[in-house]
């Protein structure tokens, strides 16, 4: 019997394509739902952390440290970091990152100003931020009354606790009286420096459009005659009448015979607390105006704005006294008859007040007869 010849060995069985494209789309189900589980949770993180900034960025901020009130300062020329830094610091914001995000986004980090803020306890971040973006900052103000020296100006700013850094005490009438706004942390010398500006520019205009024939050779003397016309009535109505009386005196080479000015020369202007004695009267300094011809030489005082315009535009009369009338204001006169009747009116109303115990004002120096003048 034949043998059979030896079965050849099996090629290895191909797993079926089928298979395969089972198995590929099974991994690219797992992929893509392991893509769209990780989409998904990033979406949510995205959600719960949009919503967690815009709760911190719309709610409630932190509550103030102590009362109702926070202060923050934001200096000027602080960046975006360090305008944020100060908030938080301060207990104005919970997030500085968010605050800088926020002011971004808005386009507000380009117009936040510097200043001084006062922000309500739990105010929201987004009125925070929308009071830096407006510049809604606490605002301070200073008033330099009218009359007042250089020295005494001085003594107002060095005592303002809003104001920071050393001046040097300006010269006499260099300051324009009036109420200024000032920055809490403003540099002494700039606060200075702004009532220096605004003094020249109303001098400058007022003297461009002076009355002609005024008999002064410099602003600066008619800044003088303004210094000598606060110090002489507090009535802004006459200060014109009252600056006549002494033009009309350097016109006709009359002394302007004025206590303000002899009080500058013992005081610098400051109040003696008393009248003024004979001796001083008689006693020679520059400033003497019993004693010298003419014009002080520097102003007394620092004059407000209705001096300065009566300096520059005074009455047209030929009133050469006045004296007080009893009602803290003044009645004028052309000649030394009529003066002298309007003293002894003045001097009935004195000692009627004397009797009745009624303070008196005293009587302004140009009250005295002023035969041989």
């Amino acid at each position: 019997m034949s043998k059979k010849p030896p079965t050849p060995p099996r090629a290895p069985r191909k797993a079926p394509a089928r298979a395969n494209r089972r198995e590929t789309a099974s991994v690219g189900r797992r992929l893509i739902r392991a893509f769209f589980g990780a989409v998904t949770t990033l979406i949510v993180i995205g959600m719960v952390a949009i919503l967690g900034a815009a709760w911190v960025y719309n709610g409630p901020g932190p509550a103030a440290k102590a009362g109702d009130k926070t202060t923050v300062v934001l200096r000027k020329g602080a960046s975006l970091p360090e305008i944020a830094s100060a908030l938080e610091q301060g207990g104005v914001i919970r997030s500085n990152s968010i605050f800088m995000t926020a002011a971004k986004v808005t386009g507000a980090a380009r117009t936040l100003k510097a200043g001084e803020y006062e922000f309500d306890s739990r105010a929201s971040m987004a009125q925070v931020l929308d009071a830096i973006r407006r510049g809604r900052i606490v605002r301070h103000w200073i008033t330099i009354p009218e009359g007042l020296t250089s020295d005494m100006v001085m003594d107002i700013l060095n005592k303002s606790d809003l104001l920071a850094g050393d001046a040097a005490t300006p010269p006499e009438g260099a300051i324009l009286p009036e109420t200024y706004e000032v920055q809490r942390g403003e540099d002494r010398a700039a606060v200075l420096k702004h009532m220096m500006d605004a003094r020249d520019r109303l001098v400058n205009q007022l003297w461009a459009n002076r009355q002609s024939g005024l008999p002064y050779q410099s602003k600066e003397e008619a800044v003088t005659m303004a210094s000598i016309v606060e110090k002489e009535t507090g009535y802004k109505g006459e200060r014109p009448q009252v600056a006549a009386v002494f033009i009309n005196r350097l016109r006709t080479g009359m002394r302007l015979d004025t206590d303000p000015t002899v009080i500058y020369g013992i005081s610098r202007g400051r109040p003696l607390g008393r009248g003024l004695r004979r001796s001083e009267l008689d006693t020679f300094t520059p400033y003497n105006t019993y004693k010298i011809d003419g014009l002080p030489p520097t102003p007394i005082a620092n004059p407000g704005r209705a001096a300065l315009e009566a300096a520059l535009n005074p009455a047209k009369t030929n009133d050469l006294y006045f004296v007080a009338d009893g009602t803290g204001g003044h009645v004028f006169a052309s000649t030394l008859e009529q003066h002298n009747a309007n003293v002894a009116k003045w001097r009935v109303i004195e000692r009627d007040r004397a009797n009745a115990n009624v303070p008196v004002v005293p009587a302004p120096p140009a009250a005295k007869p002023l035969a041989g003048n």
